[in-house]
Parts: structure tokens; C-alpha cells; sequence
């Protein structure tokens, strides 16, 4: 019994995900109204504030969180360079390293989230903020190849903004196929189609079974608290994957 109520205690508090949900809505909406070069300096300082809130409920050591904090600076220090040259190549460039660091920061959430004991309204924030970050990386990979390639990105000569990348990718990420963009080459349509299975893997099963687990370990706490007292035999709350813990 006391093992189940160690498992059942409080989250982690380093594990909360509200602000950095906050600040991926907000790094979004930036880029949506305003494609300006300013604009797109303000939206890679935002990721790198993302990474950073990442980092901070991150259990690396500290030795890695360095290492991982001098290589973000250094590589952010070169994407801005390529930003202030004003070329297709310096801007496709920055673009790749914003893609690298959102790929860094997607994959820490899901394992922070998966390396938690129980699930709890912050393992849903986390899960959504990764989900958010995985249309973001995308978006940014699309963007660095219609910068570094000579052929346009879009069919049909439709225009190819910030704006237009991350409207592409969040509806290939959510398989809701307007259809009034499409990828012209073979890279970019390969890109789509594993984009659009990663979202639809993702809900599937690591979104669907943490919100199926986080009711029912409400139901079992509204359960404790009905029934008034302590039971040895009763089930433990429920696990990220879904089953009761003891």
C-alpha cells in the first residue's frame, strides 16, 4: 500500500507543460500574421525559448544540458547569420537548424511524458505541445526546401511564405487534405505522406491512451474518495500505457 501511494502522489513539478503550450500557440500565431524577416527572427528566438522550457523539465544530467545548451548557441548564432545575408541559402539554412531544434525539443517531451509514473493534466499539455512542435518541425522542413531548391515547392505556382508552409503542414499533420496545396516534387510529397502518418500514429495511440488513462485514474480517485477509506486490494492508478498499477 505504500508503494501504490508513492506512485499515486504528486507530479513531478519540473514535468509542466501549460507555459510551453503557451508559448508554441504564440510562436505560431507570430509567424501567421506576420512573415517579415523580424518576424522570422522573433519566431526562432521563440523556439529557442521552447527548447529552453524544454531543457528545463528535461531529467538529462548536467553535463548534457550544457553540452546540449553550447551547441544550441552556436547553432543558432550561425542560423541568425544566415537570416542577416538575406539569401535563399542563408535562409533555407536557418531554417534546417530551426527544424533540428524542434525535432530536439519534440522528442525530450515525448520521453519526459512517457517517463512519468502516472498521467496527469500535464502529460496532456505535454503530449499536445509535442504534437504542436511535430507541425512546426515540418513546416520548417518544407520551408528549407523551398528555399535551397530551384524548383518551386507548390503545384501550380501557388505561393511559398511561412505562412503557407505551416498552413501545408499542420493539415497534411492532421490528414484534413483542403487539397489548395500540394507538394510538386517527389521529396516534398514524401515528406507529406510521413508527416501525415506520424500525426495520425501520434493521436492514435500515444494521445488517445493518455487521456484514456488520465479518466480513468480520475475515476479511481473519485472512487477512493467515495468509498471513504483505504483499500489494500483496490487498483493503483493507471499508467501511461493505460493499465492499473499496484
Amino acid at each position: 500500500m505504500t508503494a501504490s501511494r508513492s506512485r499515486a502522489g504528486p507530479a513531478d513539478p519540473g514535468g509542466r507543460y501549460g507555459l510551453l503550450l503557451l508559448g508554441l500557440i504564440a510562436a505560431y500565431l507570430l509567424s501567421a500574421f506576420n512573415g517579415g524577416r523580424l518576424a522570422a527572427g522573433l519566431e526562432l528566438g521563440l523556439v529557442l525559448v521552447v527548447l529552453g522550457l524544454t531543457l528545463r523539465t528535461s531529467p538529462l544530467p548536467g553535463r548534457w544540458l550544457a553540452l546540449t545548451g553550447a551547441a544550441t548557441a552556436a547553432g543558432s548564432a550561425a542560423a541568425v547569420g544566415g537570416l542577416l545575408t538575406g539569401t535563399p541559402t542563408g535562409d533555407g539554412l536557418a531554417e534546417l537548424w530551426k527544424a533540428a531544434v524542434l525535432l530536439l525539443a519534440a522528442a525530450l517531451i515525448v520521453r519526459r511524458v512517457l517517463a512519468q509514473p502516472t498521467v496527469t493534466i500535464q502529460s496532456i499539455y505535454g503530449a499536445l505541445s509535442a504534437y504542436l512542435v511535430t507541425g512546426l518541425m515540418f513546416a520548417a522542413c518544407y520551408a528549407a526546401m523551398g528555399y535551397l531548391m530551384r524548383s518551386p515547392f507548390f503545384a501550380d505556382g501557388q505561393p511559398a511564405a511561412t505562412q503557407t508552409f505551416q498552413y501545408f503542414s499542420f493539415t497534411t499533420l492532421t490528414t484534413l487534405g483542403y487539397g489548395d496545396f500540394t507538394a510538386a516534387g517527389d521529396g516534398g510529397r514524401a515528406i507529406a505522406v510521413i508527416e501525415a502518418l506520424t500525426g495520425q500514429v501520434y493521436l492514435a495511440t500515444l494521445v488517445a491512451r493518455l487521456v484514456a488513462a488520465y479518466h480513468m485514474t480520475a475515476r479511481q480517485r473519485g472512487a477512493g474518495g467515495a468509498g471513504g477509506g483505504d483499500d489494500d486490494d483496490a487498483p493503483g492508478p493507471a499508467d501511461v500505457t493505460g493499465r492499473r498499477r499496484r
